[in-house]
């Protein structure tokens, strides 16, 4: 079979993830993988009970395409104590993890020839999905240190052929939450265009500093043109589980669910039982979990901050991100990259990978999800580094 014939061209051309190929390096070399956004906790010990225990005792068979009636009740549940939002129980479709859902809408929502407003930095997965759906990417780009979404951008992105808003906040890697000023304008361009907006909201529980998610479909007149997606993974550090949901109007919710049912059509439902009781917990349980993270990255950014490293303030997610230029480093991310993971042991990922084009060049995200020891570690690795870095300058 010829090379032209064998698959399609969209994936036989694709290059490996960055996070793939850095993580692979980490494996290669014993470097810290400070790349890949996942803890190097187990989980909580009572949610990975109730999951061993679920499948010990629970039916192991094929639950509701929709997701077992008592996620989706949780889940309900869950953003009617946290969020403040209206939300049935039929309203909600867990999939097999964040990423599904993402599939699904799009896949569900867009048509052939139709655009999709996308913002970069993006998550990898998005521009493969538009474009498999048949769809095209209309990407705006925001830069540092803001990360701002301002009106003449967005209307000049627009145009009549323009059907969805895809949307990630928290944002990552920028590790910041949009304001309600940014909000009032993505949801009033929604209503005045007729989009459709596509929430990816998977880091809406880990926020720091007091501040605390808002969800655009709770904004006015996007109760019925939003589809809110979640992530059990991020929120209960359990990210191999992939259990994710996509929440929407009645209307939306039929559509995602057809396009569900021929993805993965359900998700093994003895860690669908065991997400719903960690949605139950009090809110003091995320609380906490919040200010764990918080301490992590703080420790991370004060570490970094000591060694001569500028470090930007992350308000969510999992990452920090170094600015080089800052810094007085003269390498690009890419190259930064590459030079700690051989010279220092470090792996982490350079922010330009997140650009389709016209990339940010100057800043290398960092993930904090880690132990004390390992993150102490990492600092120390890189803060001899630098110091080798700058004898050589010098």
């Amino acid at each position: 079979m010829s090379d032209t014939r064998l698959g399609h061209p969209l994936y036989r051309d694709m290059p490996p993830t960055i996070f793939e190929k850095m993580s692979a390096r980490a494996r290669e070399t014993g470097a810290i993988n400070l790349g890949q956004g996942f803890p190097d906790t187990n989980g909580p010990e009572d949610i990975l009970q109730a999951a061993a225990d679920a499948l010990l005792t629970r039916s192991n068979q094929y639950p509701p395409s929709g997701g077992l009636p008592e996620l989706r009740a949780a889940v309900a549940a869950h953003y009617a104590l946290h969020q403040g939002l209206d939300l049935a129980a039929e309203e909600v479709i867990v999939t097999s993890g964040a990423t599904e859902a993402l599939a699904a809408s799009l896949l569900a929502l867009v048509q052939p020839g139709d655009e999709v407003l996308v913002f970069a930095p993006l998550y990898d997965a998005y521009l493969p999905l538009i474009e498999r759906a048949g769809g095209v990417a209309r990407v705006v780009r925001l830069t540092p240190p803001d990360w701002r979404i301002t009106r003449a951008v967005l209307e000049s992105a627009v145009t009549d052929r323009t059907r969805v808003l895809l949307l990630n906040n928290p944002l990552n890697p920028a590790a910041v939450m949009l304001c309600e000023e940014d909000l009032a304008l993505l949801a009033e361009l929604c209503v005045r265009h007729d989009l459709i907006a596509i929430c990816d909201e998977v880091w809406e529980h880990v926020t720091f500093d007091g501040g605390r998610h808002r969800p655009l479909i709770a904004l006015p007149n996007m109760r019925d043109r939003t589809v809110k997606i979640g992530s059990a993974g991020k929120i209960f550090s359990v990210t191999g589980w992939k259990v994710g949901w996509m929440c929407a109007a009645p209307a939306l919710a039929t559509l995602l669910a057809r396009a569900h049912q021929f993805l993965t059509f359900t998700t093994p439902p003895n860690l669908q039982w065991a997400v719903a009781e960690g949605l139950a917990k009090p809110a003091e349980w995320f609380d906490t979990m919040r200010a764990g993270y918080e301490a992590s990255r703080d420790r991370l950014a004060i570490g970094l901050r000591r060694a001569g490293y500028v470090v930007q303030p992350g308000a969510a997610t999992w990452f920090v991100t170094v600015d080089l230029i800052a810094s007085g480093l003269a390498l690009d991310d890419v190259a930064f990259c590459e030079r700690i993971i051989e010279e220092a042991g470090v792996a982490a990922i350079p922010v330009s990978a997140f650009y389709p084009a016209d990339p940010v060049t100057h800043l290398v995200r960092l993930c904090f999800s880690k132990a004390d020891i390992v993150l102490d570690e990492a600092v120390a690795r890189l803060a001899a580094f630098r110091l080798a870095h700058d004898g050589r300058r010098g």
